[in-house]
């Protein structure tokens, strides 16, 4: 399986993958991923190999220019690949560099999407393309159409991501005693800082919570450059009822974090999605994301905020951020009473 980028997209495929598992108890199962996402794999019992992409060593002999050393290391990621034989390749990303990747492993059976989902050529590797019917699904609709065009009839299964009872204990320790808390995830990646709710709604979310539930918040951290600055001005600007959470250094400590939470409150982002997998209901803060194609796992409890305006959804995102700035805390504040109060039996 080649599914590479960010941590959100990776997981948004293990459902989809925990299927072909379950078609294929015996198969031999490799997961192509960059290192940004590796872990989260790597933490799946269902995974046999992960086989991490060098993408920095790549990138940094092309742009110093080193093509000889450049075509080396890809000679011998191509040995690597076509080492293991593989009978079948399911490219879940179908970019060109997928594509490019599933056709330096020899496999003889390469499987991708037909346009629009398979972009940049990519369809050109595959010898066998999925024609999805909907123009616009969710990533978990999509990823399980791919699967489903193989042929296979298993369901994902229950826990297609699984989070370490020995973590989950010790998560659980360090949140300490008291009502189980709501998490709150106010950052984003570098990159997409457009995607960013106010310091003062997320505050404003966690003395409610606190007021009228009596459930404490606590803010997660995660490795942006200035997400923490960001976490604490949310703790500062509450003013007592939210404190930041343990920290979460890798992806598996991060599930276990909000497999012990009674509810989740972010925009889009990877840990949504964690949260999603892991069975916590989700509120999910919407402004430039598209709210089809980028929805909580259908299994799980969730509620999306979002005020359109005319601009939004887009791909790109903008400095201004007005579709994320109008969004009133009152409406994620009900959205989160909701699901509290239809999600009891967890707690």
């Amino acid at each position: 399986m080649i599914r590479l980028g960010a941590v959100g997209d990776v997981v948004r495929t293990l459902p989809a993958a925990s299927a072909l598992r379950a078609a294929y108890p015996a198969a031999q199962l490799a997961w192509l991923v960059e290192p940004a996402s590796a872990s989260v794999v790597a933490a799946q019992s269902w995974i046999d190999e992960v086989i991490v992409f060098p993408r920095e060593t790549l990138s940094v002999q092309l742009r110093r220019g080193r093509l000889g050393a450049l075509l080396r290391e890809v000679r011998g990621f191509r040995r690597l690949l076509r080492a293991r034989r593989f009978d079948l390749v399911v490219d879940f990303h179908s970019i060109l560099k997928s594509g490019i990747l599933a056709g330096l492993s020899g496999a003889p059976k390469r499987v991708g999407y037909a346009r629009p989902y398979g972009r940049e050529l990519s369809w050109l590797f595959a010898n066998e393309r999925a024609h999805l019917e909907n123009v616009r699904a969710s990533r978990f609709e999509r990823n399980e159409a791919l699967v489903r065009f193989l042929g296979v009839t298993a369901p994902p299964a229950a826990g297609a991501l699984e989070v370490e009872p020995a973590a989950c204990e010790e998560m659980a320790k360090a949140l300490g005693p008291g009502p189980a808390p709501a998490v709150l995830h106010p950052g984003t990646s570098n990159r997409t800082s457009h995607k960013r709710w106010t310091v003062a709604g997320y505050a404003a979310v966690a003395r409610a919570l606190a007021e009228r539930e009596g459930v404490p918040s606590v803010v997660s951290v995660g490795p942006a450059r200035d997400d923490r600055a960001f976490a604490e001005a949310v703790v500062c600007a509450a003013g007592g009822p939210a404190r930041l959470a343990p920290e979460t250094p890798s992806l598996a400590q991060l599930a276990a974090l909000l497999s012990q939470v009674r509810i989740y409150v972010g925009s889009d982002t990877g840990p949504m999605h964690v949260a999603s997998l892991v069975g916590t209901p989700v509120v999910q803060i919407l402004g430039p994301t598209d709210p089809l194609e980028n929805a909580p796992y259908p299994g799980t409890p969730s509620r999306t905020v979002r005020v359109p305006v005319a601009c939004s959804p887009c791909r790109r995102g903008c400095a201004a951020a007005t579709c994320m700035k109008v969004v009133p805390p009152e409406q994620v504040v009900t959205a989160a009473r909701e699901l509290l109060a239809t999600s009891p039996g967890r707690w």
